[in-house]
């Protein structure tokens, strides 16, 4: 049965169906609506926004809806501004509470309409089932706010661009918003609104704190390179990836190579098509292109089918696979952690960012074998941890 939630947080309770709206006793025979909704989230309910591939209600809406659609979309966005004009936040309030009733019966039946359209007409996308994980999980980063903390930061506020940075950064979002369908690749972007956690000067990390004790930050070592061997089925060295590229790929007697050297021959390597600064069969990029590139189209390992000129076919289907990577692991431990006080915070491209409880500590190493074991390999984690996200320092299990 289609229906639509009226707020996608999960304390404002709210449904349309059948023309009614539900606040009490919800209807339980609930099964296809537009996209994740804190309040309704069984495990047997499907999405048309991501059976879409993540395209908008405008891309999909069948032209015989389109002009009702603009017409009550329009008048949403005016409730939207003047609520927005007002200062009303929107964290704080349930939608379903501003809006007339009327009006938002009138977009739901639009937005019921489009959604019964796409399942009818549209193919199910082949990453459905890892974008429906993905979007779970993003949406409860999305309704955690962040615990920005700037009473240890002062010194930060002598500097004019620190200080008008730092203003703007405490003046908005202290949510994170990501945006699932942002890049081509599937790597996350933030939305407009959102609190600028991939963007932000590095140093600002200073002002977030954990909620809990512990900020724990997982990464692979050498996430990219690793992807590579993994999809040739190579070895996984248990050490530092760059070391071992040192010693067993750029290992020349006339031109020694140091670790950032061999970093940035690599990373030349990966995004210039032409490079032929690698000649090893440990990273063979004909082999890949072989197998994953067909047509114009890069198909994933995570069911992505991206399309792409073949120069940058090999870039994209290592960058787009280290990311779903990521996500994958993430979503596994989030699951984990589902019952417990500590959570993942948020991911920064191939970082995991956890808040952890002092009296969960224990967790952090079956966390880190968790992350470790992804779809394609084990690769080896780097773990640190600190009392905020810039001062972090090694940790050693």
């Amino acid at each position: 049965m289609y229906f639509q939630t009226l707020d996608d947080k999960t304390e404002c309770v709210g449904v349309y169906k059948d023309g009614n709206l539900y606040f009490d006793e919800i209807p339980s025979d609930l099964t296809r609506t537009w996209r994740v909704g804190g309040s309704v989230m069984g495990s047997d309910i499907e999405y048309a926004w991501l059976w879409s591939g993540g395209k908008s209600l405008e891309d999909v809406c069948p032209e015989s809806l389109l002009p009702s659609y603009k017409a009550s979309t329009q008048k949403m966005r005016a409730f939207y501004k003047s609520f927005t004009l007002a200062k009303i936040d929107f964290n704080e309030h349930c939608i379903f509470d501003l809006i007339p009733s009327d009006a938002l019966m009138e977009f739901c039946e639009i937005k019921n309409q489009i959604t019964e359209h796409v399942f009818e007409s549209c193919e199910k996308a082949p990453n459905y089932d890892f974008l429906v994980g993905a979007s779970k999980l993003l949406h409860r980063i999305r309704h955690r706010p962040l615990n920005i903390d700037i009473s240890d930061c002062k010194s930060m506020f002598t500097s004019t661009n620190n200080r008008l940075g730092l203003k703007k950064i405490m003046e908005g979002s202290r949510y994170i918003d990501y945006n699932l369908f942002g890049t081509k690749t599937g790597r996350l972007t933030n939305e407009s609104t959102s609190f600028p956690i991939l963007t932000m000067k590095k140093d600002f990390r200073r002002i977030l704190k954990p909620h809990n004790e512990w900020f724990v930050s997982l990464d692979y070592n050498g996430a990219e390179p690793r992807t590579v061997l993994a999809l040739l089925d190579g070895p996984q060295p248990a050490g530092d990836i760059h070391q071992w590229n040192i010693e067993n790929v750029f290992n020349k007697d006339d031109a020694p190579v140091d670790r950032d050297k061999a970093k940035v021959l690599f990373f030349g390597w990966l995004y210039n098509p032409d490079s032929n600064v690698i000649e090893s069969d440990c990273y063979d990029r004909e082999i890949l292109l072989d197998k994953y590139y067909e047509n114009g189209y890069i198909n994933t390992p995570f069911g992505r089918r991206i399309e792409v000129e073949k120069r940058k076919a090999f870039n994209y289907l290592i960058q787009s696979t280290t990311s779903d990577l990521v996500l994958e692991r993430a979503m596994v431990i989030s699951d984990m952690l589902s019952d417990k006080k500590s959570f993942i915070s948020h991911i920064i491209h191939d970082e995991l960012v956890l808040d952890i409880a002092e009296d969960e500590r224990d967790l952090i190493p079956e966390i880190r074998d968790i992350f470790a074991a992804n779809q394609i390999g084990t690769f080896n984690v780097n773990i640190q941890a600190g009392k905020n996200f810039f001062d972090l320092g090694e940790l050693k299990l």
